[in-house]
């Protein structure tokens, strides 16, 4: 079969959707001659497009998507302005059809069976499509502004409800998961496929990396509470300035906080709650690192505390695992299953749990290299590799059903 594959890279200060996708691309280019079928990669980087070759059955497609998607987006900006105005449901022509259009015609051009979508903006096609759900917590979670406010809610449920509804195969990454897309869109379970995140690359190449000279640049010491999270509000930052609080007042412990991520429209109430608990001598706001800071700043942390909100499945408590970080992390559905027996795991409404948790370890060096161990045998186990060999094998599964229609593109041949 002929798969087509839409991949530009995003801005890396997307943070894990950046590095999910990039780690799962590169990994394509690594082992696709292992597979029959042909990987055609439509891309808005010519970098990407034109740079490359058709090697085996890899072939690169330049695709001017430019002038449509800034386009598209001025249409939906329109759209909500004027829905915001006159309160009516009205809605006048967008781009989205002509965008679709000239998807469909692309595809048709090169002849495409299959449409495998690495994360989870999927284009609905009259073709067959692999998409990928990451989470759903706009239905768990509505509350949170970043998947409810300026129409957030309702474009995540349209979306979602049109897209996996139509699609061959669903991927996600827990069974957690899997459970939460067959409960809210009805699927059949056999179409929703478990494939675990992959430890991302940078981490697993990362670990002889020497920390001191990024550790003097942003003036730190070893041995800090990290969390690398960008500041939406359901990442939580807030329990772990809680929890610092409580171990000062009542333990004595002072662990300095190390934060690193974009600022999402929550950066300065934290910064404010920070001043308020009188944590400022104690907490680093660092911003967007790129991923060799990252690298430093996981060894020489004293833990990682993932206090977020969202699951099933998050990348940083992987990145730690490959670093020898230890991990403290949040427990939300899918946890158990993406972290084993690796991380100490805390409820993410309660402050005083990650306190206990941050002080247990604190006291305990033998847990504490327990815990690396684990956590480094865990992270071998899920890799870019055995992501993309995982979806071959939907592939494999789903080409006798493909073979029973006549694909009409120029380049098919009966």
């Amino acid at each position: 079969m002929r798969v087509a594959i839409f991949y530009t890279p995003c801005d890396p200060k997307w943070g894990g959707g950046y590095t999910y996708q990039d780690d799962i691309f590169q990994s394509l280019l690594e082992v696709a001659e292992s597979s029959p079928h042909t990987f055609v990669v439509f891309s808005g980087s010519k970098a990407i497009a034109e740079q490359q070759t058709a090697v085996g059955n890899l072939e690169f497609v330049f695709l001017q998507t430019t002038y449509l998607g800034k386009a598209l987006g001025a249409s939906r900006q329109l759209l909500r302005l004027i829905r915001r105005k006159l309160r009516h449901p009205f809605s006048p022509f967008d781009l989205r059809t002509a965008y679709k259009n000239y998807w469909l015609n692309r595809v048709k051009h090169h002849a495409i069976d299959v449409f495998w979508s690495l994360g989870p903006g999927q284009l609905v096609l009259d073709i067959p499509y692999i998409a990928t759900v990451w989470d759903l917590q706009h239905r768990l979670q509505p509350f949170f502004p970043e998947v409810s406010a300026a129409e957030q809610w309702q474009q995540r449920e349209s979306a979602y409800a049109t897209v996996l509804r139509r699609a061959a195969y669903v991927i996600v990454g827990t069974a957690a998961g899997k459970q939460e897309v067959v409960r809210f869109y009805g699927i059949p379970a056999e179409r929703v496929r478990v494939l675990p995140h992959p430890t991302p690359r940078f981490a697993l190449n990362g670990h002889s990396a020497d920390p001191t000279a990024v550790l003097n640049r942003y003036d730190l010491k070893a041995d800090f509470l990290f969390y690398p999270a960008q500041f939406w509000p359901h990442k939580n930052h807030a329990s772990l300035l809680r929890a610092a609080r409580l171990l000062r007042e009542r333990y004595d412990i002072l662990l300095d906080l190390v934060f690193v991520g974009s600022d999402k429209g929550n950066l300065q109430y934290i910064r404010t709650l920070t001043a308020k608990l009188k944590l400022s001598d104690r907490v680093h706001f660092l911003g967007f690192v790129p991923s060799g800071d990252l690298v430093a700043l996981y060894k020489s942390a004293f833990a990682l505390t993932y206090a977020s909100y969202f699951g099933p499945d998050n990348l940083p408590p992987l990145e730690a695992f490959a670093l020898a970080c230890p991990v403290i992390a949040s427990r939300v559905s899918g946890a158990e299953e993406q972290l084993g027996d690796a991380a100490l795991l805390f409820d993410p409404r309660n402050p005083e749990q990650l306190a206990d948790a941050i002080r247990m370890l604190h006291g305990n060096p033998d847990l504490r290299a327990e815990l690396v161990r684990r956590g480094r045998e865990r992270a071998l186990r899920f890799t870019g590799k055995d992501y993309v060999q995982g979806v071959f094998g939907l592939l494999d599964e789903f080409e006798p059903f493909r073979s029973c229609w006549r694909n009409t593109g120029p380049y098919h041949q009966l």
